[in-house]
């Protein structure tokens, strides 16, 4: 086994794994087939579970499950699962949820929850092109494609989904020959991914079968069709939620003591730069992003599906931009989040993951549109959270005083030293500097 290059990598067993990652890329290092070994052999029994979620699996990686309390959204207080590994977002997210909870908390609007597929296709009509083309797809294929995925969608529209319309569209200009079936869905509670991408399966042969047994083509015609591909879209810029907080400006008061007035001025300013700053807004919609992604790792959706979908749309206008907004008028300060996000509540790992079920349970069992709800709030909170600070003390010092813990075992310090630390930086500004300064001052001591 003793070969960097291996066939069949895959049929071993976990230990036979481990054996050959340690021998030929960790250099027999006894150390880190330990942390591998440790992390495994916790708990056989989920892992065996675990295992079946992802190939070649040796152990697993452990990140942080936390919980934002004092959310007040829609009326109802909510206790928030994240799950993340970097320092103050649970803890900015609390913060904002506090700030907000005496002010009528939060308040969400789901605007839209269609989700997007395409089926691409080249085709090349002899004559009169798109129009062609499109007549037929009106006067007979729309229907046929409806027809053909009747037993796919069955279950689908029970629960008062399914397919919601399908569009023939040109992108001739773009590619020659090139069109699309873009076809619109409502999922209900599921993610949906397998259900989209089986009903686009279906279009694209049907497609191929209606154009081949129609007279309206010839020969020359149906042999330039050429289906590319069949699959969903995770930029869904229809499946829109948003989040908002509003209150008078005597009411907004943060506790550095700067003036309410002040503040919701400064705190505009800074949303609008990152509106119109593409190098801001892209730190800015980072830190929305740290709120929605805890939520989304917690229940047990796909985050990278949604961390796409988030910057298409923040550049939709032609130019990367911030996804809050903020507005101060009327004496009032008003702050939002539109966001494009898909996520479901059945299927993938919502019903598999102990933990996910557990996080779900946390929030009441949410359906869909609530857990999109709860997402943006995340989202609106941690940004809140971030641009509060940056507008008042600085983004370091509430940061770095978490990070302190991090630094603190880096140098291995006791839990008598980290207790002195703590007391230690209560009203000073923590930097790694001054950390390792008065540790090895300590530590001489």
């Amino acid at each position: 086994m003793n070969s960097k290059n291996i066939n069949g990598f895959s049929k071993l067993s976990k230990e036979q794994k481990i054996n050959w990652l340690v021998e030929n890329f960790l250099e027999n290092n006894q150390e880190h087939k330990n942390v591998l070994l440790q992390y495994w052999n916790k708990n056989l029994l989920l892992q065996k579970l675990h295992d079946e979620f992802a190939e070649n699996t040796l152990t697993n990686f452990y990140i942080p499950f936390g919980i934002a309390p004092n959310f007040l959204i829609d009326g109802n207080f909510y206790a928030i699962p994240m799950a993340v590994e970097e320092s103050s977002v649970v803890a900015g997210a609390s913060k904002s949820a506090k700030f907000w909870s005496d002010k009528g908390g939060f308040k969400t609007t789901v605007i839209s929850t269609t989700k997007l597929g395409h089926t691409h296709f080249i085709f090349n009509p002899e004559e009169n092109s798109f129009e062609q083309l499109n007549a037929f797809f009106n006067s007979v294929l729309k229907q046929k494609l409806l027809e053909a995925t009747e037993g796919i969608t069955a279950n689908m529209r029970k629960r008062g989904g399914g397919i919601l319309d399908i569009e023939l569209i040109d992108k001739t200009n773009e590619m020659e020959g090139y069109y699309q079936l873009k076809a619109s869905f409502d999922t209900v509670d599921s993610m949906g991914a397998n259900f989209i991408n089986s009903c686009l399966e279906q279009f694209g042969k049907t497609l191929t079968e209606e154009i081949q047994n129609s007279d309206l083509f010839s020969n020359q015609e149906k042999e330039s069709l050429q289906v590319i591909m069949n699959i969903l879209s995770n930029y869904t810029p229809d499946c829109i939620v948003r989040a908002e907080v509003s209150c008078p400006i005597d009411e907004f008061i943060d506790d550095s003591g700067i003036e309410p007035q002040l503040f919701a001025q400064k705190f505009q300013q800074a949303v609008q730069i990152a509106e119109i700053e593409p190098f801001r807004a892209t730190t800015h919609n980072k830190g929305i992003m740290n709120g929605i992604d805890a939520v989304v790792i917690a229940t047990g959706n796909d985050f990278r599906a949604v961390e796409s979908c988030a910057h298409a749309y923040a550049s939709r206008n032609g130019k990367y931009s911030s996804l809050t907004h903020c507005e101060v008028k009327d004496n009032t300060f008003r702050f939002w989040i539109d966001l494009p996000i898909s996520i479901g509540v059945v299927g993938g790992l919502t019903s598999l993951h102990p933990l996910v079920k557990t996080a779900l349970a946390i929030l009441g069992n949410p359906n869909a549109k609530e857990l999109m709800s709860i997402c943006a709030v995340s989202g609106l909170a941690q940004n809140f959270a971030a641009i509060r600070s940056l507008v008042t003390t600085g983004i370091q010092k509430g940061h770095m005083k978490m990070h302190l813990l991090n630094i603190l075992n880096q140098l291995g310090a006791t839990e008598e030293e980290k207790h002195y630390f703590t007391i230690f930086f209560k009203d000073k500004t923590v930097t790694h500097h001054s950390v390792v300064s008065e540790f090895n001052r300590l530590r001489k001591k």
